[in-house]
Parts: structure tokens; C-alpha cells; sequence
């Protein structure tokens, strides 16, 4: 997400940024220069709130899961973990470290000595919010300072050019709990530094531990608002198309992100998608919402009206987060948070109303197939590809994810292309592109279980037995596999 505008890099800094948050922020960043990120003052009554929740959250006592052979190969045996709250001292130490640094905009020795503390501690816990810090902070004197506290914590040298990734990978992989009162802590941080996620940091059912940022600002212009210019990556809603004679921008090879609805199918261009990331649009007397994450390489398709009495249809937009690297996307109306892979609420009113949106299958194929097969198909209009044509897999992705993902499921190449569907009872499924298009060319038949593939355009789609849509869609396989971990793998 965050290098679609090129306002971050790979090893976690964010430069350039106070080009891009307008002059109140940029007077706010010249006062933090030691830090390296933005801060507003919040009352001293808010942060003792924050410090108090760290020491009444007790953690429950568990035994940890072993880890997979492939995850100690790659990371190394997990550090002891101690259970229940923070000692006194460490509660302390938290707030001078990491509250105090983020809302007075200092780092000084007090906060060194605190550190010092938490480094001897040898608690992993923390480590997440030494993460969340490190990934804001783009002085490198602090994040040597950051990077040295974690690696005495996690008692191995993760001292990396890209310290913050290094770091946040260990604490995934070796799925490393979060301290107690770990959200209050983080959401003070989170917003402190970007006031509109204020209404996104809220219980739910979600891992904030793997909630990171993109590098870019939230969405949140209005409905309809397309054009309307943001420091974010801008949704389109109710975009306008074309027929595909007037589609003389788009080349036959072009990538699109082929949809068909009761009979009426559209064409999203890659080269729109990845500019966009969200399209809000109606197709075949349906409501949809489009989320495209690059990272993960999943255009995917949600139908977002037919809810429950007393529902507003959802108007999906980009949070500016990340999980595992894959967007986080929620609803303007609600501020609900949705997981953009499994398209179900999991914060604020929509997930206590359990709203979970039905899918729509999305075709991942060329531009000259689909309208070849699909000859009154739409298209939506060059204009929203904002004059861009990046090609993020062959630059910024060749070597793998960008964001930290922790252990990757190691049956197949993290950037390998799967088709995946839920089948009937439940099970998800993946199957491999490349293998699976050459067995549908050959007239072989592939299922499992009720899922049958068939060819599309020159793509991949899932059907149940009796021919119905599934709602699959193409991703690459450290996606599928990490939101589907218990995941089936064909053949």
C-alpha cells in the first residue's frame, strides 16, 4: 500500500512525509526533530488512563503453541514468555518510554533509563509496542536505540538495515502475546500521530498486535467525493465506465480484474486498481465494494447491500493500516473495521450486528481475453488511473512482502498465484494458478470437496457442483495462507 505514492521505503522510515500533511503538522514536526514524528498534547488525565489499564489487564496463563520446524529454522526457538501483569516498575517505565515520548515529543535520558528497564526486563511482550514506536520513527539514532532494546529483549541480534521489519517478523512468527493493556498503549501512539484513526483503535474482535501502518493517511472524504483531493490513497465510488470499443487506452495484455453480476460484467484495470485500492460501485442491480490490495496481490468482491433490516450499505474506504501486510479497510459510515480478506466486521456497531458481506468472484486475466469473451463488457475510464502505471510485482515486490508477515506457510513461493474459495463445509482451499490452468486447458476436472474450477477469459473462477457462483478470487499464496492457515492446498 504504503509505496503505491512513494511516500515510505521498505525499511520502515517515512520521509517525506511532512510534505505531505499540510503546515499545522509540518510546525508540529520541526518541534520533534529528535524523534523524527509528529505529536499533539493530550491531558496528563488520559495518559494516566492509559498507564492504569496496563497494570488491571492480567493475563491468563496459556501454554504456548510449539512452533512449526520451519519457523525455528528460519527464526530460532521463542524466548520465555511470563505470564500476568507488568511489575510496578515496568508499568512505569512503559509510560516514560514510549507514552511520554509520544505525547510530550521527547526523548531524552529519562527515557533511555527506561528503556534500559524494559531491555532487562526480558519480557517479549513489550517488544510489540518497541515495534509500534520503531515503525514512526524515522531518526536513525532512535531506532539503533529502539532496535538494541529489542534485541537484549528478545535475547537475539536484530540489529538490521531494516531493523523494524526484522523485529516485527520475530515477534509474528513466533506469535510473542501482547502485554496487557496493550491497546490503550498503542492506540495512543497510533493516534497521537495520525488524529483520524481516533475511531478506528476500538475493541473488537481483531489482533492489534499485527495492525501496522502502510505509510500512508486515512480516507475519510465523503461518499461520492472521488475527485475530491487527499493525502491518502483515494477511493473511487460510483466510477464511470465505457463500452470496450472506447477502451483504446488499455493495451490486450493489460491486467484486469474481471466481475460479472446477473449477466452484466465489468472490467477493473490493474493499472486503476492500483492507484485506487477501493472502488464502491453498482453492477447487475448489486451494490459492491472493491478492495485491491497490492501486497497481496487479491482483487476481491464484496456485495454490501441485502444486509439485515436497519443497515446502511457499507461505503468501504482504506484505513491507511495494514495486517500482515494486507490493507485494512473499513466503512465511512460506522467506522467499522472490516478484516479486507474475510469481509467481516470486526470492530465497532457493524461487528456487533455480525455483519459479514457475501462475496462475488473476481477474474484475474488480460484485458484482450475478458472483452473477447465478455464482448459487452464496461470498463471503468482511464481518468481514474490518475495518469500511473505501476507494476509493483516485477519493482517494489520482486523479493517478497515489503511489510512484515512473519512465518509464511513454506509449501509454496510466498509470491506463487492461488485461486481460493470456501467450500461447503467450511474448508478453505487453494489452488495453484499455474498448475491448475494447465490441467483446465488439457480437459482435466478440478475440485475438492463441492468446488469445481473452470476457465474465465483466460482466468480462473470457482463454481459449487451445480455451477454457481463461489465468490473466489487469485491472491498470492502467503495471503490466502496466512488469513486461511488451516487451509487446504491442491493438488
Amino acid at each position: 500500500m504504503v509505496a503505491t505514492h512513494g511516500w515510505s521505503h521498505p525499511d520502515g522510515s517515512t520521509r517525506g512525509m511532512i510534505a505531505r500533511i499540510g503546515t499545522g503538522k509540518r510546525k508540529a514536526l520541526k518541534m520533534v526533530a529528535v524523534l523524527g514524528f509528529q505529536s499533539r498534547l493530550i491531558p496528563i488525565a488520559a495518559v494516566m488512563a492509559v498507564l492504569s489499564l496496563i497494570g488491571a489487564t492480567t493475563l491468563a496463563a496459556k501454554e504456548a503453541s510449539p512452533l512449526p520446524d520451519y519457523v525455528i529454522e528460519a527464526y530460532g526457538d521463542r524466548p520465555s514468555i511470563p505470564d500476568g501483569p507488568l511489575s510496578a516498575e515496568l508499568q512505569a517505565a512503559v509510560q516514560v518510554a514510549f507514552v511520554d515520548a509520544v505525547t510530550q515529543s521527547v526523548w531524552g535520558k529519562d527515557q533511555t533509563d527506561a528503556l534500559s528497564k524494559i531491555a532487562a526486563s526480558k519480557d517479549p511482550r513489550i517488544g510489540w509496542i518497541i515495534s509500534d514506536l520503531m515503525r514512526f520513527a524515522t531518526s536513525a539514532q532512535l531506532n539503533a536505540i529502539l532496535s538494541s532494546a529489542a534485541s537484549e529483549l528478545l535475547g537475539k541480534n536484530l540489529r538490521t538495515q531494516n531493523a523494524w521489519g526484522t523485529v516485527t517478523d520475530h515477534l509474528i512468527a513466533w506469535d510473542i502475546p501482547a502485554p496487557p493493556g496493550y491497546l490503550a498503549v498503542k492506540r495512543a501512539i497510533f493516534t497521537e500521530i495520525i488524529p483520524g484513526w481516533d475511531r478506528i483503535f476500538v475493541e473488537g474482535d481483531i489482533d492489534w498486535r499485527m495492525v501496522s501502518w502502510g505509510g500512508v493517511l486515512i480516507d475519510n472524504r465523503p461518499h461520492d467525493k472521488t475527485d475530491d483531493l487527499c493525502n491518502c490513497i483515494p477511493a473511487a465510488d460510483n466510477p464511470e465506465v465505457t463500452g470496450a470499443d472506447e477502451a483504446d487506452w488499455l493495451k490486450d495484455d493489460d491486467v484486469i480484474f474481471g466481475i460479472t453480476v446477473n449477466g452484466e460484467s465489468r472490467a477493473y484495470p490493474r493499472r486503476i486498481m492500483e492507484v485506487r485500492e477501493m472502488v464502491n460501485d453498482t453492477l447487475g442491480g448489486r451494490d459492491l465494494g472493491i478492495p485491491y490490495c497490492t501486497l497481496c496481490g487479491s482483487a476481491q468482491a464484496y456485495f454490501t447491500d441485502r444486509l439485515p433490516e436497519g443497515i446502511e450499505r457499507p461505503i468501504l474506504r482504506t484505513s491507511g493500516l495494514l495486517i500482515r501486510s494486507n490493507k485494512v479497510m473499513y466503512d465511512l459510515t460506522t467506522y467499522s473495521v472490516f478484516d479486507t480478506f474475510l469481509g467481516r466486521a470486526v470492530t465497532g456497531p457493524l461487528a456487533e450486528q455480525g455483519v459479514q458481506l457475501e462475496q462475488a468472484t473476481v477474474v484475474t486475466t488480460d484485458w484482450g481475453r475478458w472483452k473477447k469473451d465478455h464482448p459487452d463488457t464496461t470498463v471503468l475510464k482511464e481518468r481514474y488511473a490518475l495518469g500511473r502505471d505501476p507494476d509493483f510485482r516485477n519493482t517494489r515486490d520482486a523479493n517478497g512482502p515489503i511489510f512484515p508477515v512473519g512465518n509464511v506457510d513454506p509449501r509454496l513461493p510466498v509470491h506463487e498465484d492461488v485461486i481460493g474459495a470456501i467450500t461447503a463445509s467450511g474448508k478453505p482451499v487453494a489452488f495453484q494458478r499455474s498448475k491448475a490452468f494447465v490441467a483446465l486447458q488439457n480437459g482435466e476436472e478440478i475440485g475438492f470437496e463441492n468446488v469445481r474450477l473452470e476457465i474465465d477469459a483466460g482466468g480462473i473462477r470457482a463454481v459449487d457442483a451445480d455451477g454457481s457462483d463461489l465468490g473466489s478470487h487469485q491472491a498470492f499464496w502467503f495471503a490466502w495462507s496466512q488469513f486461511h492457515p488451516d487451509t487446504a492446498l491442491w493438488p
